[in-house]
Parts: structure tokens; C-alpha cells; sequence
């Protein structure tokens, strides 16, 4: 759990979550590949390979069951993104010119530390050099005060363009935006991709600190714990896989978001490095299978009546299962057969998750990964609080029997048959 807790607190964006995920990669002996390269894989080898905010690792097991084995989890989170010419000034402060990423509970990254945190590219001679860089200042955004907004407790909508500008400092101390860039990150910087994010530290809290509370729970316990259970030195067959992909709470639309053809490109060049044709390529996908890996919903303890009547998901309740009707996750009765039995034999606890029936639900990668492989894919989770917040919280046991079910999952055959699906 400390190695969670401290991989949280570094991976301020999906910039930053490639980076550390990266150094564990490669402190487990991890081979980084390039896309521009030749790629020259061996059975028994351990490679990866990053594009922007989004890393693939996979390990080669034993080719007599050539199929892949793929977790799918996300590296962004919601944050406020800064534009271009940040910095505007009025006539007594200095405050940033930001706007919304992803869905997040806007009115939850006031009154609170933030750093502004990404890559900037930065020129040297003919040279343009990515670096991941956080501001060794905090910023915040002060809410208006109650006497001042009455009915602000009623009414929680808030103006992006207006609302969540974070102060920078006093007008009179800030010439202009090239003042805030050169105080994150120095001189030549060309471009950036730059957030305002929470600087909060996680924390436990509970009667026996069983929860753990952080920024960017959703959805960096993921793709952590893929990472992780990746890493273990346990005899495999097939590819296992974990791709961490960004750009999920935008819709996946991005070159390294799951709706791109960054992992259907690695999937098919391990198949041609390991030297097997597009018909054997074929074939390991109609035997492979995917985890979408994103978090879920618990119920609310303040709010039972929005779970749904008979599955309620509950903190504490293990690894959980997530359907819908409409696919906004992937899960159908043959996968959810085959996760539950993997589960049930490593005696991994789980439950499921469905939202109520008046209500839209969330979506996932799977429905990406899925409808470009067309591999058999369940999503499934751990049960969190405060989804989107910028600070969320999750019951410490639960992410114990994730790593417990991944491992299970990484060293399963699952194998499809003529009347059904052989799982061991």
C-alpha cells in the first residue's frame, strides 16, 4: 500500500504516471522499445513501450499458447487545463486562464493547494525535448463567501471561464504568462500541456485507517495495480499485457487513448516480431481476453437511494463486476462466466455493479478495446466514494483483492472450445 500511496502522490498527470511507471518497468528488468525501432522480442522477455501520456508493457510467456491476457486502465484524471497566454490580470490580482478536462466535481478544486503540473517542450539547438515538470509553487482558488452567495450551497454550477481561475499573485508582481513558465520550468520552452492539479497528500482515515483517501484514485489505483501484478516473476503463457492508456475522461479520441491504434499496433507487432502471420494473429484474438480496469461506484453513505435497488456495491465488498444494458461496459454472461471463475479459484471476493435504471452511466475503455479487437472483455473495478472529486476514497482490502484477482487473471488459460470456453 505505500508504494500506492507514494506512486498517488508523484503522478500529478498522465505525463507524470508514465514516468513512474516507467522506473518500476525497468527496476524489474523491463526492455523499452521504441515505436520508430525494430522491435526483436524473445520468449521469456519483458518489454515497453510509451507514447505521450500512455504506457504498454507486456511480458512474452510460453508461445505454446500464443493469446493475449490484456488489463486496460487509464492515466488521466479531471483536471483544469491551462491555455496558451495564461496569465490574466485585473486590477488588483493575477489569476489563470484555465478550462475543464475531463468531467470533474468542479466546485471540489477550490480552497485547496494545486500545482500546476504536465510536460513542457523545450527547445535546445534543433532539438525539442519533452519534460515532465510541477511547479514548486501552489496555487488556489478561493470560493465566494457565503455572505457574499447565499444561495451558493443551493446552487453548485459553476462558470469554468469565471469560477476556477486560480489566483497566481498580486497583478502588480506579474509581468505576463512567460513569468508562470519560466518559474515552473525555465527558459526555451516552446509549448506544454499544463494542469492545475490537486496537491493534497493521500491520507487513511477511518476508526482503523482502513480507508485511504487521494487525488486521482480514479483511475491511477488501476494502472498501478497492472503494473504491479505485471511485474511479478511467475511463469506465464501467452502475452500478458497492461496497457495504460490516457485520454479516457475525453472519450478515448486521442492517437494514445484506447480509441487510437497505439495497443491494436503492439498487439500485432509482437505477433510479427515473435514471427507469427496475420491468420495466427487472428487466432490469438479470438482466444484472448480483456479487463477493462476502471474504477466504480459504492454506495454513498449519505445517499443509498442513488445506488441501484439490488446491487449495491458496497466499500469492502472486493474486486466488483460492472454491467449495462447499453455497453457502456463490455461485460456479457460469457465474460462474466470467466472472470468469476478465475476469481473463484484464486477465492478472490467480488461483487457488481449496475447504475440505476434512470440513470446515464459512465464509461470505460472497453467499449474501445473491444469494438477494435473484438476480444471477449469484462470491465470490472474497485468500489470508490467521491468519483471525479479532487479527492476521492476507496477501502484499502478492496485494493488487496484486485492484485490478488489480476495475478489470478495473468496466470490463467482461458482457452475458447467449439461448445463453450475451457478456464484454468
Amino acid at each position: 500500500m505505500e508504494k500506492l500511496i507514494e506512486f498517488l502522490q508523484k503522478s500529478s498527470t498522465s505525463y507524470h504516471a508514465v514516468q513512474n511507471g516507467k522506473r518500476l518497468l525497468e527496476a524489474n528488468g523491463f526492455c523499452r522499445l521504441l515505436e520508430t525501432d525494430d522491435w526483436i522480442l524473445s520468449e521469456g522477455g519483458k518489454y515497453y513501450v510509451t507514447r505521450d501520456g500512455a504506457v504498454i508493457a507486456f511480458t512474452v510467456g510460453s508461445l505454446n499458447d500464443f493469446s493475449y491476457k490484456i488489463v486496460a486502465s487509464h492515466t488521466d484524471s479531471p483536471a483544469l487545463k491551462l491555455k496558451e497566454n495564461p496569465v490574466q490580470k485585473s486590477a488588483f490580482y493575477a489569476t489563470l486562464n484555465v478550462e475543464p478536462y475531463g468531467g470533474g466535481l468542479w466546485h471540489t478544486f477550490m480552497d485547496r493547494p494545486l500545482h500546476v503540473a504536465g510536460r513542457i517542450i523545450r527547445r535546445e539547438n534543433n532539438r525539442l525535448l519533452e519534460e515532465v515538470v510541477t511547479s514548486p509553487f501552489t496555487l488556489t482558488i478561493p470560493s465566494v463567501a457565503i455572505h457574499q452567495s447565499r444561495d451558493s450551497n443551493d446552487h453548485l454550477g459553476l462558470n469554468p471561464q469565471i469560477d476556477l481561475q486560480a489566483m497566481l499573485g498580486l497583478s502588480t508582481d506579474i509581468d505576463d504568462s512567460d513569468t508562470l513558465i519560466e518559474a515552473i520550468a525555465g527558459e526555451n520552452v516552446v509549448s506544454y500541456d499544463l494542469f492545475l492539479v490537486n496537491a493534497d497528500m493521500p491520507y487513511s482515515f477511518g476508526i482503523s485507517n482502513e480507508f485511504l483517501a487521494s487525488p486521482r484514485i480514479d483511475n491511477l489505483t488501476s494502472v498501478y495495480a497492472s503494473i504491479e501484478t505485471l511485474v511479478f516473476d511467475e511463469p506465464r503463457t501467452g502475452i500478458c499485457v497492461a496497457a495504460c492508456m490516457d485520454n479516457e475522461e475525453i472519450g478515448n479520441i486521442t492517437a494514445q487513448g484506447a480509441g487510437g491504434d497505439f495497443l491494436e499496433n503492439v498487439l500485432r507487432r509482437i505477433a510479427y516480431s515473435l514471427r507469427f502471420d496475420d491468420n495466427e494473429y487472428y487466432k490469438a484474438l479470438g482466444n484472448s481476453f480483456l479487463l477493462s480496469l476502471d474504477n466504480a461506484h459504492a454506495v454513498h453513505p449519505n445517499h443509498p437511494e442513488k445506488a441501484d435497488s439490488t446491487n449495491k456495491t458496497a466499500l469492502g465488498g472486493g474486486v466488483v463486476i460492472k454491467g449495462h444494458a447499453k455497453k457502456s461496459y463490455v461485460t456479457d454472461a460469457f465474460a462474466s462466466a470467466v472472470i468469476k471463475t478465475v476469481f473463484d479459484n484464486a477465492n478472490v471476493k467480488y461483487q457488481h455493479f449496475f447504475n440505476r435504471s434512470d440513470m446515464k452511466s459512465g464509461a470505460t475503455l472497453g467499449t474501445e478495446v473491444t469494438r477494435k479487437l473484438g476480444i471477449l472483455g469484462v470491465d470490472i473495478g474497485i468500489a470508490q466514494l467521491a468519483m471525479h472529486s479532487a479527492c476521492e476514497c476507496f477501502k484499502k482490502s478492496d485494493y488487496d483483492e484486485l492484485i490478488k484477482g489480476l495475478l489470478a487473471f495473468f496466470a490463467a488459460k482461458i482457452v475458447r472450445e467449439e461448445d463453450g470456453i475451457h478456464v484454468e
